[in-house]
């Protein structure tokens, strides 16, 4: 497919989404296109792209692939230029790719952190640059990042993801204070348990475990509404913002206790 011969209807509102080939994004993808919007949809997989793409026949809207390493801070910001270049702009955005690395605290490497830094965080941030830029030159636009409930507080086997998510969750925060003055809505998506092929290759329980298509329609429904904060499952979320405010000797008695 040619992106470059696929412009948006100059009424239907444009959102990119990374990280769109499978998982949360895929289905987000294919949930925000039902709903009439035209999905700009970038990832690594120029395959899984193009068939995300076909999925979208027949739907309100339409998916069109834009691959990319969101890594690569001059890719990133060739393809913010060439979304708004094709389609007059991005009205929102969903930063949702990112990755997880499990290990134990006794097999702690900074490679593994640096992988997750690289792809959770930075990527978020050269996102970020060029999509702060338009928006604020327009006035308006949504930016919602893909963060984790795990960024709330320190979890076993999660010290380099959870350290990127807690950082994304802060970044957002004060994001937000600032850019709500310019006319641009910062969101932060906190999941739980996604049922994906990331969560897929877990060895742990997995409370509260939920199936990607329900997680794709909380945030198709955050999009919309005034909130900050987009998290789910409820009452997870519910427990772990409890856990939030614990103090650290009853925090930790009950982490090593679940453990």
């Amino acid at each position: 497919m040619n992106v470059n011969q696929d412009k948006a209807p100059s009424d239907a509102p444009v959102i990119w989404i990374t990280g769109a080939s499978q998982g949360i994004g895929e289905a987000v993808a294919i949930a925000m296109a039902r709903e009439g919007m035209v999905v700009a949809a970038s990832a690594r997989n120029v395959e899984r792209l193009e068939a995300l793409a076909n999925q979208s026949t027949g739907l309100k809207g339409s998916i069109i692939p834009y691959p990319l390493d969101v890594t690569d801070q001059t890719a990133v910001n060739k393809t913010v230029h060439k979304i708004i270049e094709n389609h007059g702009g991005i009205d929102q955005a969903i930063l949702n790719a990112g990755t997880y690395i499990s290990a134990p605290a006794t097999g702690f490497t900074s490679d593994a952190v640096r992988q997750q830094v690289e792809l959770n965080l930075m990527g978020v941030c050269h996102c970020l640059e060029p999509l702060i830029a338009f928006m604020t030159k327009r006035g308006q636009g949504t930016i919602a990042i893909n963060a984790s409930l795990a960024g709330y507080r320190g979890l076993p086997r999660a010290a380099g993801y959870g350290a990127t998510k807690a950082a994304l969750i802060n970044m957002a925060e004060s994001l937000n204070s600032e850019l709500s003055d310019v006319g641009i809505d910062i969101k932060i998506i906190n999941p739980g348990f996604v049922k994906t092929p990331l969560t897929s290759k877990n060895q742990f329980p997995m409370p509260f475990l939920m199936e990607v298509d329900k997680a794709a329609q909380v945030i198709v429904k955050g999009m919309k509404g005034r909130s900050f904060e987009i998290r789910f499952p409820r009452i997870f979320a519910a427990i772990l913002g409890l856990l939030r405010r614990l103090p650290y000797p009853l925090y930790f008695w009950l982490i090593r206790k679940a453990g």
